[in-house]
């Protein structure tokens, strides 16, 4: 870990990361963001840009949940609870008994519910109210340890499902056709996408998850003129956001979270100023 700091040292001299803490958050931002930012294309072009939100809710129910089956994992708790839910709103929404949206909606606001019923009790919700807003900063070597596991491995499997998630995206009936199961494809992907997002949670936190794996994503597909570079702008965006963002908190001694999700708002305002000077 000390040549890692070393090697940070060299290349970003700035008095922000001096800190073992900053380093640490520095590294989680390019293990994490990169992976947000590739699932939020299938995101964007699957049009569940809430999807996020629902499951970044649903993690209060997770973790009041574990509490009350003592579970002493937090994050055993945030991915079981998860990929149960993400499948739920899956299986829902392939029914067709109603919109995406509306699915989205009512599974959010229940699990919000859930989950503050379960954790206000006696009034102890304050022991978890960082979930809101998450910390970065937080972040310690054996969760980077966790986050350079869960980088390639979910990259690796964004790639195996990439062709048949665009395709099924563009046209159902073709991707059938090819003998794509759609079903099991969407499922699949919306589980990665509950992983993606349960990791990230406690530094993300609940009111930022979605902005963060959606805003890039959408200023990536405004750039951008086929798939391939959809998936490297938004990347670019994502790491970008989370670096300037990282150290404009440092500076500004504010929410890190907050920070980087606004950076890469502004990166999707400039995306669309771009797009309209191209057009």
């Amino acid at each position: 870990m000390e040549a890692i700091y070393g090697l940070i040292d060299a290349v970003l001299p700035l008095e922000a990361f001096r800190f073992s803490f900053m380093k640490n958050a520095f590294l989680a931002v390019l293990l994490l963001t990169p992976l947000l930012g590739l699932l939020g294309t299938m995101a964007v072009n699957h049009q569940m840009a809430f999807f996020s939100d629902a499951l970044g809710h649903s993690a209060i129910t997770g973790i009041g949940l574990g509490m009350l089956l003592g579970l002493r994992n937090d994050l055993a708790a945030l991915l079981i609870f998860g990929a149960v839910w993400a499948i739920l709103i899956c299986i829902i929404k392939q029914s067709g008994s109603a919109s995406t949206d509306t699915i989205i909606s009512v599974f959010s606001s229940t699990s919000i519910a859930a989950g503050l019923l379960i954790l206000a009790r006696g009034g102890k919700f304050a022991k978890y109210s960082s979930l809101l807003i998450g910390d970065i900063l937080a972040v310690t070597p054996a969760d980077l340890t966790a986050l350079a596991v869960a980088l390639p491995l979910g990259v690796l499997l964004w790639a195996v499902m990439y062709n048949q998630l665009l395709l099924t995206s563009v046209s159902p009936s073709l991707a059938r056709s090819r003998g794509i199961h759609i079903r099991v494809v969407e499922c699949a992907f919306v589980v990665l996408v509950a992983f993606a997002v349960m990791l990230a949670i406690r530094w993300v936190g609940v009111l930022l998850i979605n902005a963060l794996l959606i805003l890039p994503a959408a200023a990536g597909r405004n750039l951008a003129s086929n798939s391939r570079q959809h998936a490297v702008f938004t990347v670019l965006i994502a790491l970008f956001s989370g670096v300037l963002g990282l150290i404009a908190a440092y500076y500004g001694d504010t929410s890190a979270g907050a920070a980087i999700v606004l950076i890469a708002a502004l990166f999707y305002a400039l995306s669309l100023l771009a797009r309209r000077f191209r057009k």
